[in-house]
């Protein structure tokens, strides 16, 4: 008698050659790398359908910074925006705080086109002083010729188009969104710039570009799954942030229940039982929660997450519940990690990253703020780019780009330049029925 043996697929030879090519092959239009090498050096890279040729091949410098000097400079630029746009405090001529005025303004408010515009400018003349230091002098300064011109045809790729995708390529963590061009870069010849906050906005890259932050780790190209009908999505959160529902935290709980599989956890518990099991098929991960720097002994700080038991949840947490499960399991959604600090590496890129780590797991992408973002700015900033996100028609890199242009220019609101996006700038949320009419219209041609 005929026996039909059973078989299982160990190993995957062809690689992922039965993956659509786009899904494989489309590369950015610039493409940055900044590698590590022996003896504390950095060597940069540049190339790209975007960047100026060079003999058919990659700019390349042996840059004259240290890690250390980068990754002081990206930690003291987020500070100030902490300090001087988020925590601003005005002040009286006579150093009193200012009478019918929020004790912090621009974390109370959204649209800042309300507060005074030279105090307006005066703040993000500040930061970007700061963000373009960051890149061409602390970054890419010094007199060495191979550096000057490399600093040179990448300027005149960041500047020359807008709207383009770029990817920072790196395991030296740099607030990519928050640095900026500066004003020669950043003009076009025949306007001068004056004290417009629009002006200085314009010169940010996350306001200029799609841009994502990748190196160390990579979504996995083999094994996509079938698009769902419904998507799945959960909503991981801490109940006590917004008790008194002051922000539109409720309204994104409701944009995230509408027409999906819903599933809300509140507790460490409930969310290690989730990520322990193989089959845990989500589409879309949000996180609304804080984050906090957890002290590790003689070792740097650990980022972790908190709901609504106050338990730490970190990237050691995320790798011991899903180490095991290799390239088969159906885990691969979009995280969003709306946590103040969830987008910032500790130790300036520390493999134990909690986003790194849900990318090793299998997340697609990841994206959250580098800095301690208010409250109300975030649960707008949610409501903006996951409502976007869910109609499934644009990728998370278009999203976050047009979600930070918006508060820029039409609440002149920087904070949106501050999420980063950790891989997944290609990542859309598809949906079975749109596979089965492009299938469809295949087979009519």
């Amino acid at each position: 008698m005929t026996t039909e043996l059973r078989v299982r697929i160990v190993q995957d030879p062809s690689r992922g050659f039965t993956t659509l090519p786009d899904e494989l092959t489309r590369g950015p239009d610039i493409t940055v790398c900044l590698d590590i090498l022996a003896g504390d050096r950095i060597r940069a890279r540049l190339y790209g359908p975007a960047v100026p040729s060079l003999y058919g091949t990659e700019h390349r410098a042996d840059l004259t910074a240290r890690p250390s000097e980068v990754r002081t400079a990206a930690a003291r630029l987020c500070r100030l925006w902490k300090e001087l746009l988020v925590d601003f405090r005005p002040l009286t001529d006579d150093g009193r705080p200012a009478p019918d005025t929020p004790e912090q303004p621009y974390a109370a408010l959204v649209d800042l086109g309300t507060r005074p515009p030279a105090e307006l400018y005066a703040i993000l003349e500040e930061l970007t002083l700061s963000g373009s230091e960051l890149l061409f002098e602390t970054l890419l300064g010094g007199t060495d010729p191979r550096v000057r011109r490399f600093r040179t045809y990448l300027a005149e790729a960041l500047s020359a188009r807008e709207c383009l995708r770029v990817r920072f390529d790196s395991e030296l963590y740099i607030p990519w969104p928050m640095v900026c061009l500066r004003t020669e870069e950043a003009a076009p010849p025949d306007q001068d710039y004056d004290e417009d906050p629009a002006t200085l906005l314009a010169r940010f890259l996350g306001h200029r570009h799609q841009i994502e932050q990748t190196g160390g780790a990579y979504p996995w190209l083999v094994g996509r799954h079938e698009p769902p009908a419904v998507p799945s999505v959960s909503l991981n959160h801490d109940t006590r942030v917004d008790r008194q529902g002051r922000t539109k935290a409720a309204e994104v709980a409701t944009v995230l229940a509408t027409n999906t599989r819903f599933v809300e956890r509140t507790t460490r518990a409930e969310l290690v039982r989730a990520l322990a099991d193989h089959g845990l098929d989500e589409h879309l991960m949000y996180f609304w929660c804080h984050g906090h720097f957890i002290p590790n002994g003689s070792q740097p700080a650990c980022l972790a997450v908190k709901l609504s038991d106050q338990t730490a949840i970190d990237a050691q947490t995320v790798r011991e519940r899903r180490r095991r499960f290799g390239e088969d399991s159906p885990f691969q959604p979009f995280v969003v990690l709306n946590a103040c600090h969830a987008g910032v590496p500790e130790g300036g890129g520390d493999l134990a990253f909690l986003g790194r780590a849900l990318i090793h797991a299998g997340a697609r992408g990841v994206l959250g703020p580098q800095i301690e973002m208010p409250q109300r700015f975030a649960a707008e900033y949610a409501l903006e780019f996951l409502t976007r996100y869910l109609r499934g028609t644009e990728t998370a890199g278009e999203i976050a780009h047009a979600v930070a242009r918006h508060f820029a220019d039409k609440l002149l609101n920087p904070l949106g330049f501050a999420y980063a996006l950790h891989c997944g700038m290609d990542t859309r949320l598809e949906r079975a029925a749109e596979k089965a009419t492009e299938s469809g219209r295949e087979i009519a041609v």
